[in-house]
């Protein structure tokens, strides 16, 4: 069978707009709009690779993954959310999705994505893009830029993570946006996603601060 770009999304306008940028690039396109009708119509004989919702109306996306490799169908998965849910993005990495990418996405780096699954799957894998060095995207993090980074990784937000590290939040804020532009994080879903790939994620419990003054050290 043709390697093809399966879609399962409810949104029937998301859907078709994909259909229409995957064919124009010459790719053959199935889609479905929940993860049952899709699992009716699938086999492990298929390839290709699947751009997966997180959110959908029954099964969510990270079940759908789960119940993908417990049938052993080897389609590399990219999830897409609009919602930037934390959690979720550790858990789908975590268990080998090949990239997690945020609502709206530029087609042009849909494409490089999809591209670049299935290349991954021809070459009989699944999971997180081999392309992926983490020696090379953590090279050049401070200590700090890699704690704020695996904090965020857990969910925390900003102010909590300063409350944690006893820094200020504007502090957070400049590590994280540095942190970013050193891993060539996206957008703070991918900042996550890379966080996991590369080992920085998820942390035991943060430490504790005590209550009292706050601390002027922002390191």
């Amino acid at each position: 069978m043709k390697p093809t770009v399966y879609i399962v999304d409810d949104d029937a306008e998301v859907r078709n707009s994909l259909l229409l940028l995957l064919e124009s690039d010459g790719l053959l396109v199935k889609a479905y709009a929940s993860a049952e009708e899709f699992l009716r119509a699938s086999s492990p004989e298929w390839t290709g690779c699947l751009l997966l919702d997180v959110a959908l109306p029954g099964m969510q996306g990270t079940e759908l993954q789960a119940e993908i490799a417990r049938r052993a169908i080897a389609l590399p998965i990219i999830f897409l959310t609009g919602h930037g849910d934390i959690p979720m993005t550790v858990r789908a990495v975590q268990a080998g999705a090949f990239d997690f990418l945020e609502k709206p996405v530029a087609p042009n780096e849909l494409l490089a994505r999809v591209h670049a699954a299935l290349e991954s799957a021809a070459s009989g894998r699944t999971g997180p893009d081999p392309g992926l060095n983490p020696e090379e995207r953590l090279k050049d993090l401070t200590e700090r830029e890699r704690q704020v980074v695996a904090f965020a990784a857990t969910g925390l937000t900003n102010k909590e993570i300063a409350r944690h590290l006893g820094i200020s939040h504007r502090t957070v804020e400049i590590h994280r946006g540095r942190a970013m532009r050193k891993m060539g994080a996206r957008t703070p879903v991918d900042l996550v996603a890379l966080a996991v790939a590369c080992g920085l994620a998820p942390l035991p419990s943060p430490p504790q601060t005590r209550p009292g003054k706050p601390t002027r050290h922002d390191a």
